[in-house]
């Protein structure tokens, strides 16, 4: 708790630190599986977002960022609140996941070559592998091709979160990031298995 409370403004170097660990070797974007799992985890353990509200160094990075001279700091649109917005990323978020694990499922059994390159959104392709500081051979393709897959979702959201901490408030993001969404979902689950139980 208190290191919540005291240094949860430091947090966003966790999301520089992730980045940078990609370009001294690719797979260390596999710790991306971290941030998906662990928010869920906390979820189950305090029945409250502690991830969102306290842990989360893109967040941080978020806050951070609206607070420079750059910022605008415009009204978050209400589509983003209360509209379906949310829910498109989220489709987004799930189709993204949907291809990363069929095509690594296509390349562990042989039958496609690995993409061992950068993708912004599904669509722009960053031609050529990242500068790695320390390379290491390794024969497993599909395990460099999932790390790729990983680095390009986090960039994506990432790039996409800043743009908005730059233009609207600086958690902008968080109102559409789809970890917050299906928290919310399965907060609201949780809430409604109790009061089924508590009724009974």
């Amino acid at each position: 708790m208190n290191f919540k409370l005291k240094n949860h403004r430091l947090l966003f170097i966790g999301t520089l630190l992730y980045f940078a660990f990609a370009f001294i070797n690719i797979h260390f974007a596999m710790l991306a599986m971290a941030c998906m799992i662990t928010p869920f985890i906390l979820l189950v353990r305090d029945k409250k977002k502690t991830w969102c509200q306290g842990y989360c160094p893109r967040a941080s990075l978020y806050t951070k960022a609206g607070k420079s001279p750059f910022a605008r700091g415009h009204k978050t649109p209400k589509s983003f609140i209360k509209g379906n917005v949310k829910w498109y990323v989220l489709a987004y978020f799930s189709l993204n996941l949907l291809i990363m694990l069929g095509t690594t499922i296509r390349v562990a059994a042989g039958v496609m070559e690995p993409m061992n390159y950068p993708r912004f959104l599904l669509f722009f392709a960053f031609r050529g592998e990242l500068p790695q500081l320390l390379p290491i051979a390794s024969g497993v393709q599909w395990l460099s091709h999932l790390s790729y897959r990983f680095f390009s979702m986090m960039m994506t959201t990432s790039v996409i979160g800043l743009l908005m901490s730059l233009f609207y408030k600086p958690r902008t993001w968080c109102t559409i990031c789809p970890v917050a969404t299906m928290s919310d979902a399965a907060l609201k689950g949780i809430k409604s298995t109790g009061s089924d139980t508590t009724g009974r």
